[in-house]
């Protein structure tokens, strides 16, 4: 299945210069979404991993069912002053932007193995926020896991060699 065939390409959009990749498209067909999901469990197969965190909130929909597919948790980034518990925060720079990530104190324990899944890697500041906030709270990423890679942005070298998976390079 050739996922680009599901992904809505929207050009000058949140801002002029910058190509969105709108995976509604992709996420409101059951069979490509699903395909989605048992590409990325098939490729994690055999990857010790405890737990999967992803950022609010493109990587909910990704990383929740992939969790389930695993067998394993999923926890939630989330935006500043979106989650009811004690916190740790971290500011990180958007390709056009700049937001506050948040997880709870509680929700990684020290040595536990947390793969990052979410919808896209552009510059990496969102995935590089959220290693640092999973190695704050004493967790040790393993990886993460891609829908969308955009190539010419070099988020993977933000990520401290963080192993990488992705389904579709543009």
């Amino acid at each position: 299945m050739n996922f680009k065939d599901y992904i809505r390409v929207i050009n000058d959009f949140p801002q002029p210069g910058i190509s969105f990749k709108d995976i509604t498209t992709l996420l409101k067909n059951g069979q490509a979404y699903r395909e989605v999901i048992g590409q990325l469990t098939e490729r994690l197969q055999g990857k010790q991993i405890d737990l999967i965190a992803g950022p609010e909130a493109r990587g909910f929909v990704i990383g929740a069912p992939l969790a389930i597919a695993l067998g394993v948790g999923f926890v939630p980034i989330r935006k500043s002053g979106k989650l009811p518990g004690e916190t740790i925060e971290a500011d990180y720079a958007l390709e056009y932007g700049k937001d506050k990530l948040a997880m709870h104190k509680d929700a990684i324990a020290p040595g536990q193995k947390v793969l990052i899944a979410d919808d896209l890697l552009a510059t990496g500041g969102t995935i590089a926020t959220s290693i640092n906030l999973v190695k704050q709270l004493g967790g040790e990423v393993v990886g993460a896991a891609f829908l969308i890679e955009l190539l010419e942005l070099n988020g993977r070298e933000k990520l401290d060699g963080a192993e990488i998976f992705s389904l579709i390079q543009y």
